[in-house]
C-alpha cells in the first residue's frame, strides 16, 4: 500500500504518536527537502512526517525548496498528502481558530520555482480541480465528527511573504473574494499535481490580516498565541487520519501528466528523461 504524507506548518513540527520511528535524508535532482523525513508506523501502517520550514523553523516560505519536498515524498513512495497551515482571514465568517478546507488557489507569487518542468521538459497540468475530491470528502466528514469548526471549500491566495500584507494589498485580495491568506499552499498543489499525488490543505485560522477594522492588525505574537491552541488541532485530525482514512482510489489525481506532456519522446534528451524519470517515466518510454 502506497504511503500518506503529511506536511506541517508553522508549529507542527512533529508526530508524536508515531512508532518506530527513523529519520531519512533525501537528495533530489531539485537540491535538498526542508529536512530529513521522519518516517514512522502507526496501526501497522507506515506514515511520513516533513515539517515544511524545516525542523526549527528556519526557513522561510521564500526559502523553502518546494520541488525537493515534493519530489522527496513521491520517492518514498507517498500518493496523497495532507498540508497543514496557519493563514489569515479573508472574511468575517472565517474566524480565528477556524478550519478552512480550500479547493481553490490563487498563486501570488513572485519569485519561486513553481513547476519540476524546467528543463528539456514541456508540460501543461490542469489545475482546474487542485485537491483532491476523496480525501476532501474525508477531511469533511471527519472535522464534522470532531465538532471543530470549520469550512469546506473557499480560496487560498498564496502571497510571497515573508512579510505580511499592507493594508492596501489586504484590501485587494479582499475585494477578490478569497477566503484566507497564505505563503505556501498554491505552490505545493501545483507540483503535488504535477507529481500526481493527491493533495488537500487544512488551513487553521490565526489571524484576520490587516483588513477588520475591529481587530488587531497580525503580528507574529499574535499568530504564535494561537498557534498553540490550533496545533493541538492538527495533531488530533492527524491522528484520525492515521486511524481511519483508508483510499479508495476514487479520483484521477495519479493521471495529470496523462495528457499534459508536450514535448514529443524523441526530442527528450537522456539527462531529461534521467532527471524526470520518476515523474514522467511511465509515459515517456
Amino acid at each position: 500500500m502506497s504511503k500518506i504524507g503529511f506536511i506541517g506548518g508553522s508549529g507542527y513540527y512533529n508526530i508524536s504518536t508515531l512508532e518506530d520511528v527513523r529519520t531519512r535524508e533525501v537528495d533530489t535532482p531539485f537540491g535538498r527537502p526542508s529536512s530529513a523525513y521522519v518516517i514512522g508506523k502507526k496501526n501497522g501502517r507506515e506514515f511520513v512526517f516533513l515539517p515544511r520550514h524545516g525542523a526549527h523553523h528556519t526557513l522561510s516560505p521564500s526559502q523553502i525548496n518546494y520541488r525537493a519536498n515534493i519530489y522527496g515524498f513521491k520517492s518514498l513512495g507517498v500518493s496523497r498528502i495532507f498540508s497543514f497551515s496557519a493563514v489569515g482571514s479573508m472574511k468575517k465568517e472565517n474566524k480565528v481558530e477556524d478550519i478552512l478546507v480550500p479547493d481553490q488557489f490563487i498563486d501570488w507569487t513572485k519569485s519561486r520555482a513553481a513547476t519540476f518542468f524546467d528543463e528539456g521538459v514541456v508540460a501543461h497540468v490542469s489545475m482546474a480541480e487542485p485537491t483532491c475530491p476523496e480525501m476532501h470528502a474525508f477531511i469533511a466528514s471527519l472535522l464534522k465528527d470532531l465538532g471543530y469548526a470549520h469550512k469546506m471549500g473557499g480560496t487560498y491566495i498564496n502571497i510571497e511573504g515573508p512579510q505580511f500584507s499592507s493594508k492596501g494589498e489586504s484590501f485587494l485580495y479582499k475585494s477578490w473574494g478569497v477566503d484566507v491568506i497564505g505563503m505556501t499552499n498554491a505552490t505545493e498543489a501545483k507540483l503535488c499535481r504535477e507529481a500526481e499525488l493527491c493533495y488537500i490543505s487544512l488551513n487553521f485560522v490565526t489571524d484576520y490580516d490587516c483588513w477588520h477594522e475591529e481587530e488587531e492588525h497580525v503580528s507574529t505574537t499574535q499568530i504564535l498565541e494561537v498557534l498553540k491552541r490550533n496545533v493541538s488541532k492538527a495533531k488530533a485530525i492527524t491522528n484520525r487520519i492515521m486511524d481511519t482514512f483508508h483510499p479508495a482510489g476514487n479520483c484521477d489525481c495519479d493521471q495529470a501528466l496523462s495528457c499534459a506532456i508536450v514535448t514529443q519522446p524523441k526530442g527528450i534528451h537522456a539527462f531529461a528523461r534521467k532527471k524526470y524519470d520518476l515523474l514522467i517515466g511511465k509515459y515517456v518510454k
